[in-house]
C-alpha cells in the first residue's frame, strides 16, 4: 500500500523531466541522508523508515510513497512538501 500517490503531469521533454527529478533526489539525499538510483524511466530512494519511486514520462510525473510507523504522523506535511517541489520544479 502506498500512503502518498502524487501524479502531475508536465510540458518539458522526458531529458528535461528526468533531470529535474535528478535534482530533487540531490536535495532530499543531502537533507535526509536517502539512497536513491534509476531503473529506467523511475527514480527508486530508500531510507530507514521511508521507500519510494517517482517515475518520469514524457507527460507525467508520478510520485509514490510508503511512510513506515514513525512518520505517517507527518503525511500531511510530506505530502504538501512534495507538491511543494514538484510544482516549483516543473512549472
Amino acid at each position: 500500500m502506498t500512503d502518498i500517490d502524487i501524479r502531475r503531469s508536465h510540458a518539458v521533454p522526458l531529458k528535461e523531466a528526468k533531470a529535474k527529478v535528478e535534482r530533487i533526489a540531490e536535495r532530499i539525499a543531502e537533507r535526509f541522508d536517502v539512497d536513491y538510483g534509476w531503473k529506467g524511466n523511475t527514480l527508486l530512494f530508500t531510507r530507514s523508515g521511508v521507500e519510494g519511486q517517482i517515475a518520469v514520462s514524457a507527460k507525467e510525473v508520478h510520485v509514490m510513497v510508503r511512510l513506515g510507523f514513525l512518520l505517517f504522523a507527518l503525511k500531511g506535511s510530506i505530502e504538501r512538501e512534495i507538491d511543494r517541489v514538484i510544482e516549483e520544479q516543473f512549472r
